[in-house]
């Protein structure tokens, strides 16, 4: 079948909450792709975040088919090596005090859903007891009911409402967060860079006083490093320079690139107030685990430390952002290593939503991108991406733009 039989059959047998897909992709190489009529692009959006290997990876293949051969599923009744390693292998390269713990999920979602859990189990065992957790606006942590109820886009929410109540929305500033805090909160979640916004780091200083503010009314600090974990700003944690030793969060969320393609997530629970909060019975989950998901954890934690990309993607990404920033239509650049946000410059445009436009554009030109936002696209290509296609993005991109304006 080709692809626009491909597609027409997607339409007919699968549920459109993802809308249309664009393309049918059928292999990988590194940081390209190949559709269903043999077109191969520059995947500049890697899974969105998720494929820091970039595909098929020597290294990630032969880990998982070796596990898929010795064991591929065991209940949580039991352990396995893989799963114990990885556990330890996290800890260890976030920084976690000795106190830490790991519990392994499937997906980002599921990861944040356990830690509100978690938080709101501890606000419930508070003499008086702490009924309300603060999020940040324009924070993302996922779409099942209690990760959407701490996900501030109304767009997201409002078909699903009522969702479970208790979470008040902040404004991500230092004043803001000092204003909404007082003795009945019971957490604070929020993402270092807020990706699905357009890639906004949050203010400097307001980690370190999201850190105070929680350790002073008695509350958890919980990170969602979901998409900006594991090496894609050029640190194992985006909140690693602030938050470590003492100053460790009581929770972090890692999913996205941890598998470097495989679907996993992990809840870190870093701090002494924080693991004793679950017991048995507590929290769990059927897959979350499984030595498959393990297998290429380790993996892609292994050819990121023999590579050396987190050092790689510190100057590439620099490279890229400087590359991106002198060009005619680009109003704003931002983010760390290969997470990046561009404003578009709308004076330039004949709408006001031109990201759509140029993202449709750019894939007809061989590069895959994404828009988090009317005039705002964004770039998390895999870690191992090479400067040629870098180079070739660079020098397309004006050409891309132009077209986009004649419209």
């Amino acid at each position: 079948m080709n692809q626009q039989e491909l597609l027409n059959d997607y339409r007919e047998n699968l549920l459109g909450v993802f809308g249309d897909p664009s393309l049918v992709l059928t292999s990988g190489k590194g940081a390209t792709v190949t559709d269903a009529d043999g077109r191969t692009y520059v995947d500049l959006l890697g899974g969105i975040a998720v494929n820091a290997l970039g595909y098929g990876h020597p290294v990630w293949v032969e880990a998982v088919s070796r596990q898929a051969g010795r064991l591929g599923h065991v209940s949580n009744f039991f352990t396995t090596p893989e799963q114990v390693s990885l556990a330890d292998k996290l800890l260890n390269i976030t920084g976690a005090p000795s106190s830490g713990k790991v519990f392994f999920t499937n997906s980002g979602t599921e990861a944040n859903e356990a830690a509100l859990k978690l938080v709101r189990s501890h606000g419930n065992s508070a003499t008086p007891a702490k009924k309300r957790i603060l999020a940040l606006d324009h924070g993302f942590h996922g779409r099942t009911a209690g990760a959407l109820a701490a996900t501030s886009k109304e767009a997201y929410r409002t078909p699903f409402e009522p969702l479970p109540g208790g979470v008040d929305f902040v404004e991500p500033t230092t004043e803001a967060l000092e204003a909404a805090f007082d003795d009945d909160v019971a957490g604070l979640i929020l993402e270092p860079i807020q990706g699905e916004a357009g890639v906004h780091p949050l203010p400097e200083g307001f980690l370190a006083a999201a850190r105070r503010l929680t350790r002073e009314h008695a509350a958890l600090l919980v990170v969602d490093e979901v998409q900006t974990g594991m090496g894609r700003t050029g640190r194992w944690l985006a909140s690693q320079d602030v938050l470590t030793g003492e100053q460790a969060p009581d929770v972090v969320t890692l999913a996205k690139s941890l598998g470097g393609g495989f679907p996993i997530g992990a809840m870190l629970v870093m701090t002494p107030e924080a693991t004793r909060v679950l017991g048995p019975g507590n929290h769990g989950t059927t897959f979350g685990g499984n030595p498959l998901a393990m297998a290429a954890g380790l993996a892609t934690i292994q050819v990121i430390e023999d590579e050396g990309l987190l050092e790689r993607a510190r100057t590439v990404g620099q490279g890229l952002r400087d590359g991106l920033a002198p060009i005619d239509g680009v109003a704003e650049v931002r983010g760390e290593g290969l997470l990046i946000g561009i404003d578009l410059d709308l004076s330039q445009f004949s709408t006001d939503a031109p990201a759509p436009a140029v993202v449709s554009e750019a894939r007809d030109r061989g590069f895959i991108i994404n828009a988090t936002g009317p005039a705002t696209l964004r770039l998390a290509p895999p870690l191992v991406i090479e400067g040629a296609h870098i180079d070739a993005f660079l020098e397309a991109l004006p050409t891309i733009l132009d077209a986009v304006r004649s419209v």
